[in-house]
């Protein structure tokens, strides 16, 4: 049973959250059942805009299932749990298209990290942030202590990961973590996609691209995209192709 579902409207990709029964928490299966949406999206070149989502009233998302990680080993639980998370969650950061988080309500722990990883944020007024890891032993895995520390003040963090407290959605809005606080989020973040889709897709994903370079989201990879992609709308990179399959050698010209 797919507890994460892929809603394709036009040029908007909604990525849905949709486990009640366990307030949205990640199971195992819901983070193969995410990669897969992922790999959807990044392979459809008409999708302009992604919004992540959830159908639980009272959680945006509560975290991960304790059932999923609870037996497993620490070999396993580091190697596989922790890293397999965080690196999905780096995927969907990657996303070449604008992410959208429509947080409705509570987001802790992984769904915290999951909305930290979306481009913006909107949240509802009763809505609130927190990572309650340590109240179970455990240390956010899915870049809670890492790219959070990007978006938000160091204190700010600590206050959610040593001290549990929470973070109310007017709060995150005046720390710039969420771009709007309103009584309906859906129909801001909708109002949102739709503008994107009226701007240039490659403009957008540039300047995606860079902006996350800027801010040191994967700086290595993100410049030899941007290197590469110059290079390949060149006159040599294209002679450098004809040239091999011609089994000759290139004239490159500089152009």
């Amino acid at each position: 049973m797919s507890l994460v579902h892929l809603e394709l409207r036009g040029r908007i990709a909604e990525v849905r959250l949709d486990n009640p029964a366990k307030l949205n928490a990640f199971t195992v299966d819901m983070l193969g059942q995410l990669a897969g949406h992922l790999d959807t999206v990044e392979r459809n070149p008409d999708i302009a805009c992604v919004l992540v989502t959830a159908v639980e009233a009272k959680a945006f998302c509560a975290g991960a299932d304790i059932n999923g990680w609870g037996d497993l080993t620490p070999a396993e639980f580091a190697r596989h749990w922790v890293r397999g998370g965080h690196r999905l969650f780096d995927r969907l950061a990657r996303l070449a298209k604008p992410t959208v988080a429509v947080i409705g309500a509570h987001a802790f722990g992984g769904g915290l990290e999951l909305a930290a990883a979306c481009d913006i944020r909107v949240m509802a007024p009763g809505a609130t942030l927190a990572l309650p890891e340590a109240q179970v032993g455990i240390v956010p895995g899915w870049s809670g202590s890492q790219r959070l520390a990007r978006l938000l003040p160091e204190p700010v963090v600590k206050e959610m990961a040593l001290f549990g407290r929470r973070i109310s959605a007017e709060r995150a809005l005046a720390l710039g973590f969420a771009a709007e606080v309103t009584e309906d989020p859906r129909a801001a973040v909708e109002a949102m996609a739709a503008r994107v889709c009226e701007l240039s897709p490659r403009a957008v994903e540039i300047a995606k691209t860079m902006i996350h370079a800027g801010a040191g989201e994967d700086s290595a990879a993100l410049i030899e995209a941007l290197g590469s992609a110059a290079i390949a709308a060149t006159a040599d990179r294209a002679e450098g192709v004809a040239a091999f399959r011609a089994k000759r050698k290139p004239v490159f010209t500089g152009e």
